[in-house]
């Protein structure tokens, strides 16, 4: 997991960068694009990490939030779905939730652009019969989301 801090600087974003890099290792081969935007927190150094990994840095346009339409969507569920709903009592409380949150919206959130069916699976599960399949509730972050499956 990667690091908080209240003010961010160039050196620190630079050091999250090579954390993350160590933490992918391999994988890092995979990406071909960083899209970030044009804060100064984003030094050379910055850049630097991932350009030798063969990633290209793409900068969005100044005042553009529509530019990075992924990630702001992503910012927007979170926000909605889980952030406006619950009272965070400071950073580490913050990277808690947002860990359980990023579990449920990849494991069992469905995605509409995916027929209903999340990140981490490749197809839906199968339709139980509610008559003879006893079924467990799961509380997510207390209660907020409820994840039901089928159980054994």
């Amino acid at each position: 997991m990667l690091g908080a801090t209240t003010n961010p600087t160039g050196e620190w974003v630079a050091q999250q960068a090579r954390n993350l890099i160590m933490d992918i290792g391999q994988r890092a081969a995979q990406f071909r694009y960083l899209i970030r935007d044009r804060d100064t927190k984003y030094t050379t150094v910055f850049d630097e990490v991932f350009t030798t990994e063969g990633i290209q840095i793409l900068r969005s346009p100044p005042g553009a939030p529509r530019a990075n339409a992924y990630a702001e969507r992503w910012v927007r569920t979170a926000r909605r779905e889980c952030l406006d709903r619950t009272l965070v009592y400071n950073p580490r409380h913050l990277l808690t939730v947002l860990g359980e949150y990023v579990g449920h919206y990849n494991a069992h959130r469905p995605h509409q652009g995916r027929g209903q069916v999340p990140p981490d699976l490749e197809t839906l599960p199968p339709v139980v019969d509610l008559d003879t399949h006893r079924i467990r509730r799961r509380k997510i972050l207390h209660g907020l989301i409820n994840e039901y499956t089928r159980a054994a």
